[in-house]
């Protein structure tokens, strides 16, 4: 982790908890390896943030295969998009709009370039970030029916809020 680890010690005084929660929160546990720094990525590139993005990006590479990092990247950029879609959809809640169909372009979802249930759980914390009920639900039952665990969503959301707030302590 030395690129993060640099980008975290450059972190202001204010910010030591999240300081330690970067350390912590890509530790093994429940995640593989793949998972975490999946997650990691994915959350990341939601919050726009260069610093952190490149910093992780550049880690995750000793952790995670081409294929997780694809999916993180088309992860962040599909929720970026369908985030917005859905939550207005979701916070209008006029039947009008749920009933057209969406006509976005989304087939990275259908067809990932590793496991559909890790794809998911990058989108699912990319949607906590961007704060998209709808969507939130939507991809923690895919996680679930996939074989993963509430614990695997709990980590993977421990992981994009510590992401996002180090995006805010960076600036």
């Amino acid at each position: 982790m030395e690129h993060l680890d640099q980008l975290r010690n450059a972190l202001p005084e204010t910010a030591r908890d999240i300081k330690l929660n970067l350390q912590s929160v890509l530790q093994p546990g429940t995640l593989s390896a793949e998972q975490a720094w999946g997650t990691a990525i994915a959350t990341a590139m939601a919050t726009r943030q260069p610093d952190l993005v490149e910093a992780v990006l550049a880690d995750a590479k000793a952790h995670a295969g081409e294929a997780a990092i694809a999916d993180a990247q088309a992860a962040a950029a599909l929720m970026g998009m369908n985030n917005v879609y859905y939550r207005f959809r979701h916070m209008i809640g006029k039947d009008v709009y749920s009933q057209k169909p969406a006509r976005l372009r989304m087939g990275w979802i259908g067809k990932p370039a590793g496991s559909k249930a890790d794809f998911e759980l990058y989108c699912l914390a990319v949607s906590a970030i961007n704060g998209c009920e709808a969507c939130v639900r939507a991809h923690e039952s895919v996680v679930l029916e996939g074989g993963l665990t509430d614990e695997h969503v709990h980590d993977a959301v421990r992981i994009a809020a510590v992401m996002n707030a180090a995006a805010v302590a960076i600036g």
